[in-house]
Formats: C-alpha cells, structure tokens, sequence
C-alpha cells in the first residue's frame, strides 16, 4: 500500500510510503532539508514499520513540536490504520 502524509509543522510538504507485508518498501519527501530527508528516507527502507515509527516518534526540530522525521513516524501510523 502506497500511502501520502501531508506533513504539519516541518520544511517537508508531504512523506509518501508504501508498506508491503509491515515492511517500508519505499519512501521520499516531497520539500524539506533534501539531505536530511534523502537519509532518513534511505534509512527505513527494508526496515519493519512498526520499528520505525517507534525510533522516529517525537523526534524535534529545534523548538518545533515536530520533525520530518516525526511525520514519518505519524504517516507509517496512519498508514497502517489506514491499510
């Protein structure tokens, strides 16, 4: 399942995924720090959903309530209850 997050709070306008059998199959940032994004992106692919909602989950930008790679952590969720 591919699934679009519209990101609140970060550089990043949107995370796009697709989670196959509970595992990030593919991911990208639409805007946001491109080398950061790139990364964290890179970073969770292969990598179990569940598990990587939970390492990125409350990550802060600076003195933001959020991050890009928080977002992704609510998108995996959404995701997943949307799937």
């Amino acid at each position: 399942m591919t699934y679009t997050h519209r990101c609140k709070g970060t550089c990043s306008r949107s995370v796009t995924l697709t989670i196959e059998d509970g595992v990030i199959t593919d991911c990208s940032f639409e805007g946001g720090c491109s080398g950061n994004t790139q990364g964290v992106a890179k970073l969770v692919i292969g990598m179990e959903a569940d598990r990587a909602a939970e390492l990125l989950s409350g990550i802060r930008c600076g003195m933001r309530g959020t991050s890009c790679p928080d977002q992704l952590a609510q998108a995996i969720r959404e995701a997943e209850q949307a799937g």
